[in-house]
């Protein structure tokens, strides 16, 4: 289970094609607060640490994806040299500062505008038409591992929607958000309460 806080920006420093993807991140977090085994969330994807190494504040763990996992997420997010906001399972005690994320992307959403306001950035993403009845202005929902809270939903004609969301500098300057552009494609992860409502309403429907 995670937060959506994103504790670092990592890099894919190997990716090699096995049976799965194996990949090597590199990250400023301790390898000894890393066990083996261990569940890190990758730009919203849950990942299992299979081998671990480095100094603190210098650390590469490797993960493995199935074809399942590669599937299902940003395409092409997965080479060498790519940048991942990492995040950590929570740990008993400790502060939970977002909302509950599982790190499972439900699906790939487009960015469709970033306009600068302020010192802030708005930035719409356009999600598809099964996503629309998740998302909810002032809800919370997830990109690329990032909690984050909708500012405004614009339903469209086919079903799908629009939703706006504000970029402070501080989360743009500590996470990938930063550098997303019009036309980028982001794992979008919903609020797992309005999954279990939409399910409640449908056998309630019945």
């Amino acid at each position: 289970m995670f937060t959506g806080i994103v504790t670092a920006i990592g890099t894919i420093a190997a990716a090699e094609q096995r049976g799965d993807l194996r990949l090597r991140i590199h990250a400023p977090l301790d390898p000894a607060r890393i066990d083996i085994g261990a569940s890190i969330a990758c730009s919203g994807v849950c990942l299992t640490v299979v081998e671990r190494g480095g100094a603190a504040g210098d650390a590469w763990f490797d993960v493995d994806l199935s074809g399942e996992t590669v599937s299902r997420t940003v395409p092409g997010m997965w080479a060498e040299g790519a940048r991942l906001n990492i995040e950590p399972s929570l740990r008993l005690g400790d502060e939970l500062g977002g909302h509950i994320v599982t790190g499972h992307v439900d699906d790939v959403g487009e960015v469709v505008l970033v306009k600068q306001e302020g010192d802030s950035w708005q930035v719409a993403i356009r999600a598809r038409a099964e996503m629309s009845p998740f998302i909810a202005e002032k809800g919370s929902i997830t990109v690329n591992g990032v909690s984050l809270t909708v500012n405004d939903v614009r339903d469209r004609p086919d079903r799908s929607c629009d939703f706006l969301l504000n970029i402070i500098p501080h989360t743009a300057a500590v996470t990938t958000l930063g550098a997303l552009e019009e036309g980028d494609r982001v794992n979008l992860e919903i609020d797992v309460l309005a999954r279990y409502l939409k399910r409640m309403q449908s056998l309630a429907a019945r």
